[in-house]
C-alpha cells in the first residue's frame, strides 16, 4: 500500500487519526459537535467538523508523519 486511504467511513475514537475523504487532509480526532467529526491538524491548528460517514481510518504510514509532526512541533514550544 502507498499510503491509499481506505474507501470506508469509520467511527474514530477521539485520539486517534483519521483522514477526511473530502480533501485528503488527515487530522487528530478531537470528538464529536452535533452531527460531525471535529478534526484538528497534527502539531496543532483550527480544528474543521467533517460528517461523519466522510471520515476515513488514517494508514499506518500517515499516523507515522502526523505524530512525527506533532513531536517536532512540541519541541519548538518555549517551555
Amino acid at each position: 500500500m502507498t499510503g491509499e486511504v481506505s474507501l470506508e467511513p469509520c467511527t474514530p475514537e477521539p485520539g486517534s487519526f483519521a483522514v477526511d475523504a473530502r480533501d485528503g487532509r488527515v487530522g487528530r480526532v478531537m470528538g464529536r459537535v452535533g452531527p460531525y467529526v471535529q478534526l484538528r491538524p497534527p502539531g496543532g491548528g483550527a480544528e474543521w467538523d467533517c460528517p461523519p460517514d466522510l471520515v476515513r481510518p488514517a494508514p499506518p504510514g500517515v499516523v507515522l508523519r502526523a505524530r512525527v509532526t506533532e513531536i517536532n512541533r512540541e519541541g519548538q514550544l518555549p517551555r
